[in-house]
């Protein structure tokens, strides 16, 4: 297997070739080692100065990127959009030349834009990874994911995954279907119509607007959440009608007579897409996910060094 990206940045999953994906996915299962470790740091990125560039709301992604970070001994610098120059109107390209002026060799950005990232990487001399733009694409979500289903079943090719809930808004469903066709697994989208984008149909996934049908189908099912930060008018009458019809909950799940994987990207809505005990059951790799995030974004972060040295 090759040692080296075929890319500078890590932008998108669309921009990745299939060998691109499997070296980070087995670069991120000795990096897993090493987080299980008594000694859960490696020297690997010592001299490298990372800025975690956050100009949208978030928990998970931007806390597992930190610790990615100080697990391979990083130097990290956060910036929160919130609380900085943004709110007194100056530029993207202004922000980051600032931040690029005190010798910063890679940045992490969460932008509310499709294409900020794109737009950075052209414009700047660090190496870009892309921690989610607008609702284009979250290709370390996408990335992570594929790596539970395959620590899970063992392999991703040939096993069916079903994405559920909101299509229309979603990063993470654009990314994971990228990355799940890359890797040889049958996918398929279920939801209600007013959240199935135009564009479905040219992206070879399999629709489905029956839940019960879709998870007859599947061997993983991965539940999104509802944006209801990214709608602008109503898609569905009410969350009750949305859970009556998408939500999943634990007889359904034992009524299908099989055993299917459980995924969740969070936050989780519980009682609203899943419930609790669907999410805390032994059927779940919900935190596994949330593990396996820090693993395989120290597998991004070291390839895109171009450390291969491991």
């Amino acid at each position: 297997m090759k040692k080296k990206l075929s890319v500078k940045h890590l932008l998108g999953i669309k921009s990745l070739t299939t060998e691109d994906i499997e070296l980070i996915l087995s670069t991120a299962e000795q990096f897993r080692d090493v987080i299980n470790r008594p000694i859960k740091k490696v020297p690997s990125l010592r001299d490298i100065t990372i800025a975690n560039l956050f100009f949208e709301n978030s928990t998970r992604t931007r806390i597992s990127f930190e610790l990615a970070e100080k697990r391979l001994s990083a130097d990290t610098i956060n910036f929160s959009a919130a609380q900085s120059s943004v709110k007194k109107g100056e530029t993207l390209i202004d922000t980051v030349n600032n931040i690029l002026a005190m010798k910063v060799d890679m940045v992490v950005m969460r932008h509310p834009n499709p294409g900020a990232c794109v737009f950075l990487a052209n414009h700047i001399d660090a190496k870009i990874v892309n921690a989610g733009d607008g609702a284009h694409e979250h290709p370390t979500q996408a990335l992570l994911d594929a790596f539970s289903i395959q620590s899970r079943l063992g392999s991703v090719r040939g096993k069916k995954v079903l994405i559920v809930g909101d299509i229309l808004h979603s990063r993470v469903a654009l990314s994971n279907i990228f990355c799940l066709q890359k890797l040889g697994a049958e996918v398929m989208v279920c939801g209600p119509r007013t959240l199935m984008p135009r564009y479905i149909g040219d992206l070879g996934v399999k629709v489905e607007f029956d839940l019960r049908k879709a998870l007859e189908w599947c061997d993983v099912a991965n539940m999104l959440r509802i944006q209801l930060e990214r709608q602008d008018i109503k898609y569905f009458p009410s969350l009750r009608e949305y859970t009556m019809q998408y939500g999943l909950d634990m007889p359904l799940l034992k009524s299908i007579g099989k055993e299917i994987v459980i995924m969740h990207p969070g936050p989780i809505n519980r009682g609203v897409e899943i419930t609790s005990e669907v999410a805390d059951s032994t059927q779940s790799i919900i935190l596994d996910q949330v593990e396996n995030g820090v693993a395989v974004r120290m597998a991004v972060l070291y390839l895109l060094a171009g450390r291969t040295d491991n």
